[in-house]
């Protein structure tokens, strides 16, 4: 188990390629994890998150700053040396060795003793379950099985960090769902330091305790799950957590309400208090697809327009309205006799809306209390 703590770390390729302009991939990342965290690395792709991975595995020289790995700089460090496992999208494991070779190939280099091998190596194939396919090769096995054995290999060096690089990406949605489980369950027996990289903002939200989530290699807001969808940070944050994605109006302040063509929100006490000082404003008024309900032309709340798409999904409708130039989509719970063409009527609680200044894109008022950040602390 280890502590990771990366000070204002960059890594400029600019400077490094001729001919190209000076550009930070990742930019003044700064990071401290709790021993045996799961920490989550999620946007959009060419945000720097891949980039971060590598530095901290030595993959990667940092142009700027610190990486320290239970408190020792290890920026210069070769990769080796590091103490760090890293299991990688794509597997790589060696066609021309058995599943037990594979495990054993960094043992070996380390010249362990055979005893201490084979049984690192029964104990991890317990772990994962794969004891019956010590001797296959891995042409023999199947996705899933693959990326089993790709973190027995890991397993087996005893890391004091665990680096996963989009780890589940090459496999089908049921078994990414299973293989995320099954990632879970095996870091909280092992309780290992833990790097987890992935663009699915799904995986994120059910796998980390804590999620950083970047953008142009920025880091937007490193915060809990829940804290990133009830109190995202910026618009950008509060578009990409969450699915399906939070709806953007344009609206205009006055008085404790925000309206626009189509809309009219009242505000709850926070954000009242908040827009006080600003009078009126144009501010960006978001609200999540799930918090929307079918209402009447009477609700104090409410987003009227014309029903573009219908999509039935059984537990839930999803509808896409016109509301003056703007779509918002809603996510109904049952099946629901909407048609298409149909004018429909939705409301949301004043408390589930969220607002972003209008050129900062900064959220406005909405920050977690001090109590509810320590218990997810």
């Amino acid at each position: 188990m280890a502590i990771v703590e990366l000070k204002n770390v960059a890594k400029n390729y600019g400077s490094q390629i001729k001919g190209a302009s000076s550009s930070n991939a990742v930019d003044n990342f700064n990071l401290v994890t709790r021993d045996g965290e799961f920490v989550v690395l999620v946007g959009p792709s060419g945000c720097g998150k891949s980039t971060t991975m590598r530095m901290i595995a030595g993959l990667e020289r940092n142009t700027e700053g610190e990486i320290l790995i239970s408190g020792r700089d290890v920026s210069q460090v070769p990769p080796k040396e590091r103490d760090i496992a890293m299991v990688f999208q794509s597997y790589a494991l060696y066609p021309h060795m058995s599943v037990a070779e594979n495990m054993a190939f960094s043992l070996r280099l380390k010249k362990r003793p055979a005893e201490e091998i084979k049984q690192k190596i029964d104990e991890a194939a317990q772990t994962l379950g794969i004891q019956h396919l010590l001797e296959r090769k891995p042409r023999e096995l199947s996705g899933g099985q693959r990326q089993r054995v790709a973190l027995g290999r890991a397993i087996v060096r005893d890391p004091q960090v665990f680096l996963m690089d989009e780890p589940l990406s090459n496999l089908d949605a049921k078994l990414r769902v299973d293989m995320r489980a099954e990632i879970v369950k095996l870091h909280k027996r092992l309780n290992v330091t833990t790097f987890y990289v992935t663009h699915d903002q799904v995986e994120a939200m059910t796998m980390g305790e804590r999620i950083v989530v970047m953008k142009d290699g920025k880091i937007q807001q490193i915060d809990t799950p829940i804290n990133l969808y009830e109190f995202p940070a910026n618009r950008f944050v509060a578009g990409f957590i969450g699915n399906p994605s939070m709806n953007f109006l344009p609206a205009k302040h006055v008085d404790g309400v925000v309206s626009g063509d189509g809309y009219r929100l009242s505000l709850d006490a926070a954000h009242r208090a908040a827009m006080a000082s600003r009078g009126a404003a144009d501010v960006w008024a978001g609200i999540r697809p799930e918090h929307l309900r079918l209402s009447d032309a009477a609700a104090t709340n409410r987003i009227e327009g014309t029903v573009d798409v219908v999509e039935t999904l059984g537990a839930v409708t999803m509808v896409q309205l016109s509301v003056g130039e703007h779509a918002v989509s809603a996510q109904l719970p049952g099946h629901r006799k909407v048609q298409l063409g149909d004018t429909l009527t939705l409301t949301c609680d004043s408390d589930k809306l969220h607002l972003f200044d209008n050129e900062s894109e900064l959220a406005i008022a909405r920050e977690p209390t001090a109590a509810s950040s320590a218990a997810e602390a």
